[in-house]
C-alpha cells in the first residue's frame, strides 16, 4: 500500500509540474547554452517539491534548518533516541536494573 501510495504522489508531482512551479529551475535553454548538443542527452525534468518527504529539497531544507538551530542555540550535547514501543524485548533488554521507558507523545 505504501508503495502505491508514493507511485501516486510522484504521478501527481510529474504531471503538474506547472503547479509546482518547475519551470523556476533549469531548463532545456540552461543545458543548451551550458554546451549540450545532443537532443539524446536531454531528458525530461521533473522537480520534486519541498514537501515531498525524502527529496533533494526537503533533505537540503531540514540540513539548513538544523544549522539554523545550532547557530542559534549552540552545539547539540545530548543524543536522544526513540523507539516505536516501550516494550519491545530489544529495549527492555538494553535497560539496567530498576529503569523504566519514558513514554511522551507530542
Amino acid at each position: 500500500m505504501y508503495v502505491k501510495l508514493e507511485n501516486t504522489r510522484l504521478e501527481f508531482i510529474r504531471n503538474n509540474q506547472d503547479t509546482i512551479r518547475a519551470e523556476l529551475y533549469k531548463g532545456l535553454l540552461d543545458i543548451i547554452e551550458a554546451g549540450e548538443s545532443s537532443a539524446a542527452n536531454v531528458g525530461r525534468r521533473v522537480v520534486l517539491p519541498a514537501n515531498y518527504i525524502g527529496g533533494p529539497r526537503d533533505m537540503k531544507r531540514r540540513y539548513l534548518n538544523s544549522m539554523a538551530l545550532v547557530q542559534r542555540f549552540g552545539k547539540p550535547d545530548l543524543f536522544v533516541t526513540m523507539t516505536c514501543n516501550a516494550n519491545w524485548p530489544v529495549t527492555k533488554k538494553e535497560m539496567g536494573e530498576g529503569e523504566k521507558a519514558q513514554i511522551s507523545l507530542i
